[in-house]
């Protein structure tokens, strides 16, 4: 029975390990797909497998770094022909960056569910801004000394590998999260909602991100929509969704992307990736915080309506030791009136 148990813990292990490499992969294949090159180095706006590596972080804990560390090794390999020692620098940097994240967050005390403010602000702070701090300075370091990357330019091509990093942890990783408690929802009036918020948000993308009209800010009233009514659960999937829309269409140089250089494209875009995932991210934090203090306070009250139930004296006879009733009867406890 112990080895029956034993084994069948190793398989579910080895089957994690095998999981967290292969969506690992096939993210950053996909990533790979819309990638620009900044003097030298491949970069991507959003680099999903950052996302990815630090959800499966939060969800199996640290023991699933070789999963991460052979999705790196694979997705590396698969850019060039030959594995160089600097590849192998941003192999080691991809893999401590999402547990240097998550190690942060874990300190901090930080709740997969995202249903308080400060889960969200420890999210973009220290899961997306601070964690992937080392992902960039090793890739950017390893290229430089590996004369892939102009010194005088280093920082630029830091800056463009820290932003799609950190934006794969704040569009990706929230959407990972909610995932876990999503259930089968209900033929009611929100799921007709649901369908209608699903329309508007690839409507505004498409309209927003290609048309020359320079309507990029039509997707906030859609995303705040989603984050009032449904919360995370609506919020990061419509931030997921309009930034892939953006990204395409900035790759392309379509609609307001348009006769900009490649640096103002990856400028734009991180700013308006960052700016609908932090709006999705934490307004939809906040309501959900709100909504917990009000089912909290709801519960207390009915508590405290029974306490006060259970501690009212008991309905009763009334007493008749205060009774004078007519002259000359007696009295409960003494004798006639004289």
């Amino acid at each position: 029975m112990i080895r029956s148990k034993e084994a069948r813990r190793r398989a579910v292990y080895v089957a994690q390990i095998l999981g967290v490499t292969g969506a690992y992969y096939l993210s950053g294949r996909l990533g790979l797909t819309r990638q620009v090159v900044v003097d030298g180095a491949v970069v991507t706006p959003l680099w999903p497998p950052t996302g990815i590596s630090l959800a499966a972080l939060l969800y199996f804990g640290a023991r699933i770094w070789p999963g991460i560390a052979l999705g790196a090794l694979f997705t590396v390999s698969a850019i060039g022909d030959a594995f160089t020692w600097s590849r192998m620098g941003i192999v080691l940097g991809n893999t401590l960056a999402p547990l240097a994240a998550y190690a942060l967050l874990r300190k901090v005390g930080f709740r997969n569910e995202l249903a308080r403010l400060r889960d969200g602000v420890c999210l973009v702070f220290l899961g997306a801004f601070a964690g992937m701090l080392v992902s960039a300075t090793a890739g950017s370091v390893m290229l430089l000394l590996d004369d892939k990357v102009p010194s005088g330019r280093f920082w630029l091509v830091w800056a463009s590998w820290w932003a799609g990093d950190a934006m794969g942890v704040l569009v990706v990783t929230p959407v990972l999260l909610v995932l876990r408690r999503v259930r089968r929802p209900r033929l009611d009036e929100r799921w007709a909602e649901a369908c209608v918020l699903a329309v508007a948000v690839v409507l505004a993308g498409l309209i927003s991100t290609r048309s020359s009209l320079s309507m990029i800010y039509l997707v906030f009233p859609v995303i705040i929509w989603a984050a009032l009514r449904f919360q995370l659960p609506g919020s990061a999937p419509c931030a997921l969704v309009v930034s892939v829309l953006a990204i395409m269409a900035g790759t392309d140089s379509l609609g307001p992307f348009a006769g900009h250089t490649l640096m103002e494209i990856m400028i734009n875009l991180t700013v308006l990736n960052a700016c609908v995932a932090l709006t999705a991210l934490l307004l939809g934090a906040i309501v959900a915080e709100h909504q917990n203090i009000r089912r909290e306070t709801e519960h207390a009250v009915v508590e405290l309506e029974a306490l006060v139930e259970q501690l009212a004296p008991l309905p009763g006879p009334p007493s008749g030791r205060y009774d004078d009733g007519p002259p000359g009867a007696p009295r409960q406890g003494g004798r006639p009136a004289q």
